[in-house]
């Protein structure tokens, strides 16, 4: 598997009818934007204050919005989810992973989850992995040379719980290609090796007219 840094982009360019991805070149500042709007995710999640407090910060979102609403762009204009070397690429519904080795062979991803990640009782919720895997299994495609593809099924086996704001590793593969079907799998793993969750999912590569 290789580094990201010597990982080639496959040259496929069948597309269907789903637009080509740039990577976008922002400013300095955009990084330190996503890091606080993520915190400011953690906070909303888990802030317990007088009701005062909430109308204040309420005041301020307001500012904030009115402050980025004349530069709304459209899919593929904004940076978010287009700058490989920021967590989850920039993107606020991404979770913040980076990915640390890809190539024909596999994906890896590192990260951990955060508190907004949270479903109960100390747990990652249950609904964030499948999206972790999905993710991932978007890499595996285009890393295995495939077509652009739409995700036909994901089956999630949730062994262990899985912990917030600990170091996780993710692995996936693709273990056969039928046709315009590539059948894919990760595994989800804390530092010592124990598997958290397991993966299998089918992709299927999209025809010329099919968005």
């Amino acid at each position: 598997m290789e580094s990201v840094s010597e990982a080639g982009v496959a040259g496929d360019e069948r597309r269907g009818g789903f637009p080509k991805v740039v990577p976008a070149q922002p400013g300095p500042n955009f990084g330190p934007f996503v890091e606080a709007m993520r915190t400011l995710q953690d906070l909303a999640v888990s802030a317990d204050a007088p009701d005062e407090v909430f109308a204040r910060a309420t005041a301020q979102a307001q500012q904030l919005i009115e402050l980025l609403e004349p530069w709304r762009a459209a899919e593929l204009r904004s940076p978010a989810g287009r700058v490989p070397e920021l967590p989850g690429r920039g993107s606020l519904l991404m979770v913040p992973w980076t990915m640390v080795a890809a190539g024909p062979d596999g994906v890896r991803m590192r990260g951990e989850f955060r508190r907004y990640h949270l479903g109960g009782n100390g747990a990652v919720h249950g609904g964030v992995l499948p999206l972790l895997f999905d993710d991932l299994f978007g890499f595996l495609v285009h890393f295995a040379g495939r077509a652009i593809s739409r995700t036909g099924y994901l089956h999630v086996n949730y062994r262990k719980i899985t912990p917030l704001y600990t170091p996780l590793e993710v692995e996936g593969t693709v273990d056969r290609v039928e046709g315009r079907k590539t059948y894919v799998s990760a595994r989800l793993k804390d530092e010592s090796g124990t598997l958290l969750a397991d993966c299998e999912g089918l992709m299927v590569e999209l025809l010329p007219w099919q968005p």
